[in-house]
């Protein structure tokens, strides 16, 4: 009885998985993926012609990609194969005891994908630090999140690692981000003079976001074995791509101006 059973099972697997349902179930997946890709590279397209709403762009994309790939990839299974119901329920009830067991990583990394998607700790667009790891969010996918370093470094994260480590998100979905610059004065300098001359770089640099204030944070630290005052400046870029172009005007600037201004730096 037990080998009929496996007979039986057998002839419907192989009745299943034809060399035609195996060819259409190529030919879907081929056009899954171009679908996928069309609509990235219509996403990219738009970006550039409606940049403020880049990061808006570029959510809606994840989420379609991820839809498409899911309902897709049920519906090929189920349309073209068309495995009887009993076949679906034993198969799926042992695929799942399988890959429970064989994939568990896999799986908590697509159920945090999902999650990513929905609870949103940090968007596509973000720049966010994790693990060490400084970068901008170029894509969430069912398994992993793709992290652009500021070196042009592609780094892969597993989604199930923002679940249980600290994540940090400097501009939380915003083009504007805050950027904090620090510069040492000597402890004799004149710090107001020193301030007015930095506040006055920030403003009038082009990359500045003047909607949101600039601040300061003055604190006397040590700088190789010496005291010294530290003007940390916090200011907003108009777009996080320009961070450190932003950083890099500021720095320049208020050098030369020290440097005129006959500001003392630590010896």
């Amino acid at each position: 009885m037990n080998d009929g059973n496996i007979v039986n099972d057998l002839t419907v697997v192989v009745e299943l998985f034809n060399v035609y349902a195996l060819m259409l179930l190529f030919i879907g997946g081929l056009v899954l993926w171009a679908l996928n890709w069309g609509i990235s590279k219509a996403s990219q397209k738009i970006t550039e012609k409606m940049p403020t709403r880049r990061f808006l762009i570029l959510q809606i994309t994840t989420l379609i990609g991820f839809v498409l790939y899911t309902v897709g990839a049920i519906a090929l299974v189920i349309g073209v194969l068309q495995p009887p119901k009993e076949f679906m329920l034993a198969a799926g009830g042992s695929i799942a005891v399988a890959l429970g067991f064989a994939l568990k990583d896999i799986a908590a990394s697509l159920v945090a994908g999902l999650l990513l998607l929905f609870d949103r700790p940090f968007r596509v667009g973000d720049r966010v630090s994790f693990d060490n790891v400084y970068g901008e969010i170029v894509s969430i996918g069912l398994r992993t999140v793709r992290l652009q370093t500021l070196d042009d470094n592609l780094v892969t994260i597993p989604n199930s690692r923002f679940i249980t480590d600290v994540v940090a998100s400097g501009n939380a979905g915003e083009l504007d981000m805050m950027v904090v610059t620090d510069f040492h004065i000597a402890l004799d300098a004149d710090i107001e003079q020193a301030q007015a001359i930095v506040e006055e770089i920030i403003v009038t640099s082009r990359y500045a976001y003047l909607k949101k204030p600039v601040t300061f944070a003055i604190e006397e630290i040590e700088v190789g074995y010496r005291l010294a005052i530290r003007l940390r400046a916090k200011a907003y870029v108009l777009d996080v791509h320009y961070e450190k172009a932003f950083q890099s005007d500021i720095v320049v600037r208020v050098s030369k101006r020290f440097s005129e201004a006959d500001v003392r730096r630590p010896a």
